[in-house]
């Protein structure tokens, strides 16, 4: 498993950039605007870990501005952990065996979602390409929130 981000939702994406950006002396490596899902993503790093962020996105903070008004209670500005695995289903497998909560299963054969012990989302992302779809993940249904 590798570490890829932490992911944070942010109320105003101007006053963000300026705490992170002009305040930490954090550096920009990647935005992307998702029209269709009507949000944009920001990924930052650390000035010492620009060179290796630039090239792999990793370590970063994720930036994740919707472009929709919402207030975020409970935590929820507070959005995931991020690590890449060499197989994505046979993790979720294991996982799922250990009595892990699969909250978004990799239907996909890219992305999975779980839940930590103390509610905290994490993102399991397959490394390289994309596996091809398969069950059970295809049809199992999603699972409370992440």
């Amino acid at each position: 498993m590798q570490y890829l981000h932490s992911m944070v939702r942010v109320k105003d994406l101007d006053v963000s950039l300026d705490f992170y950006c002009n305040k930490l002396n954090m550096i920009e490596v990647k935005r992307t605007d998702h029209e269709q899902g009507r949000f944009t993503l920001i990924f930052l790093a650390a000035s010492g870990d620009a060179a290796l962020a630039t090239q792999e996105h990793r370590p970063c903070l994720e930036l994740t501005y919707n472009w929709d008004s919402e207030d975020y209670d409970k935590g929820r500005n507070f959005g995931h952990l991020a690590y890449a695995v060499d197989d994505i289903y046979q993790t979720c497998q294991q996982l799922l065996e250990l009595g892990v909560t699969i909250n978004r299963p990799p239907r996909d054969g890219y992305m999975a979602f779980i839940l930590s012990p103390d509610g905290i989302s994490i993102e399991l992302l397959q490394k390289g390409e994309q596996q091809q779809p398969q069950e059970p993940w295809l049809s199992m249904p999603n699972q409370g929130q992440w």
